[in-house]
């Protein structure tokens, strides 16, 4: 199982001990790389850091092995790969350092090929880099002489450059900007170049302006409703040294804000990601190793009973290993449904169904969950149909009365109402178990997040993350109130009928 997991990241993986020495790696490090698990496995890291950088890089690892920490790079460093044919590609690493059992340290390293987004970088700073000297340029040759000015800026693509005096007035105006909306040159000269702007937007300008008549050298932008346009202005001096004109070049960057805010939302996610997955592979290492030394354990003894006949102990060491997948179920099921949702691959299939029977069968599932003597108390009609997702539902029930029978003491009741509302349907779930710190409280549905007082109980911090998306899917609703020892209480709500609601 945990080879299914090592081997399904769509990053590399490379473990790394202390030494530097690469210990395992995934089939997506091979891929990434061009080296076999076997030519990698023994090697100094530092074989996949391009040649000029490895002297430096081992120096930087050997720093980092004395202070190990979680570290994620290449989001605002360049860091770059080598192949095994010696091509170079950038990378974007995470870093993630562990024990093992006997104590030795080692990193894990995800490694993602970022050459796409290093491209759009490198064009977009291409481009920024081009048009700024393209303003300097024209802003050049546009003090040598008007006709030059013409020439240059009834080019400019897809903006205006204009010459004002102390008035404001235009003194000349050209640019595509303007045959695009239809104005002739003539048109402008003359006019008031503050009284073209909208109000919003004409205090900030005259204020920028003002100081270029200073003897400020000026670059702001402006909004205009839905549209941006990014402003550059010089002053222009006379033969006696005199600032009496400016010179604005004004451009529409609207797309071009888009396509900033596009890939600023892409990076989040990407970082969102990276730090799910680092998230995971930290997780899986610590949650993990407790069920499966249970289970090495058990099987062991198991076989060690079986040679004395001690049925008894064979019994309970057979529990223990059952106890022991389902607790690496669960974890996967929170893995694999959270999976799902983040990719959009979950979309509710609408079908009449009976909610008590979806409890029913919900109850049974967790019959061996349950504690000694604990027992599940149902309160409601005998019979409910409702249109809507039954799976997603019975996934909402399975969390709730799971939660509430992991943290619920032996010997305790648990408490199921259902009622049944003209449109809806009102689920409660409640407990007498180890409550929730008031503290706490407001970062339940976050991912990854645990309360302070469950630190010694199993779990990944995704169960109600999941269940308040699953209910997004369903337009339904949760809240919940709770006292740290006295126990919680769930409350789910969520419509009877489906059918001619939009999802």
């Amino acid at each position: 199982m945990y080879e299914v997991l090592f081997e399904s990241i769509q990053e590399g993986l490379i473990l790394v001990d202390n030494n530097g020495v690469i210990v395992d790696n995934n089939a997506t490090a091979e891929e990434l790389f061009g080296f076999t698990s076997k030519e990698l496995i023994g090697e100094k890291i530092e074989l996949l850091v391009p040649v000029k950088q490895r002297k430096k890089h081992k120096g930087e690892r050997s720093g980092y092995h004395k202070n190990p920490q979680k570290r994620s790079m290449g989001s605002t460093l360049k860091l770059n790969g080598q192949r095994k044919d010696g091509s170079v590609f950038p990378v974007e690493v995470s870093l993630n350092p562990l024990k093992d059992d006997r104590g030795d340290s080692f990193v894990v390293a995800l490694v993602s090929d970022v050459s796409i987004r290093r491209e759009a970088e490198d064009q977009l700073e291409q481009l920024t880099y081009t048009l700024e000297n393209k303003v300097r340029e024209r802003t050049r040759e546009l003090r040598e002489s008007e006709q030059l000015y013409k020439s240059i800026a009834r080019n400019f693509p897809g903006g205006v450059i204009s010459i004002f005096d102390r008035n404001f007035k235009y003194l000349f105006a050209e640019g595509q900007g303007l045959y695009d909306l239809g104005i002739e040159t003539n048109d402008l000269i003359g006019l008031d170049y503050l009284e073209r702007i909208v109000p919003a937007a004409r205090e900030q300008v005259e204020k920028e302006l003002l100081c270029v008549f200073g003897g400020e050298y000026r670059d702001f932008e402006v909004e205009v409703g839905a549209r941006t346009y990014a402003l550059s202005a010089v002053p222009l001096k006379n033969e006696e040294d005199e600032i009496d004109k400016i010179l604005v070049v004004e451009k529409n960057i609207t797309d071009q804000k888009r396509m900033e805010q596009k890939l600023e939302l892409n990076l989040e996610k990407e970082r969102e990601l990276n730090e799910m997955k680092s998230r995971f592979v930290s997780m899986a290492s610590h949650e993990f190793r407790t069920p499966l030394t249970t289970i090495n354990s058990s099987a062991g003894l198991i076989l060690k009973y079986n040679e004395r006949s001690n049925p008894q102990k064979i019994e309970k060491h057979i529990l223990r290993i059952k106890s022991a997948v389902r607790n690496l179920t669960s974890i996967l099921n929170d893995f694999l449904s959270l999976e799902k949702l983040e990719s959009g691959k979950i979309n509710p299939v609408l079908k009449d169904s009976d909610l008590v029977e979806v409890l029913n069968e919900t109850c049974e599932d967790l019959s061996e969950l349950k504690k000694n003597g604990q027992h599940i108390k149902y309160s409601g009609p005998a019979l409910l149909q409702v249109h809507s997702d039954p799976q997603l539902i019975k996934n909402i029930i399975l969390n709730l009365l799971s939660n509430a029978i992991k943290y619920s003491p032996e010997e305790s009741v648990i408490d199921v109402i259902v009622k049944e509302l003209e449109d809806h349907v009102v689920l409660v779930v409640r407990d007498k178990g180890i409550g929730i710190p008031k503290s706490d409280q407001g970062r339940m549905f976050d991912r990854f997040f645990r309360a302070g007082n469950v630190s010694n109980i199993e779990g990944t911090g995704l169960g109600l993350n999941i269940v308040g998306r699953y209910l997004n899917l369903t337009k339904g609703e949760i809240s919940f109130e709770s006292e740290e020892g006295k126990g919680t209480t769930f409350t789910v709500k969520f419509p009877k009928n489906l059918k001619n609601q939009s999802l």
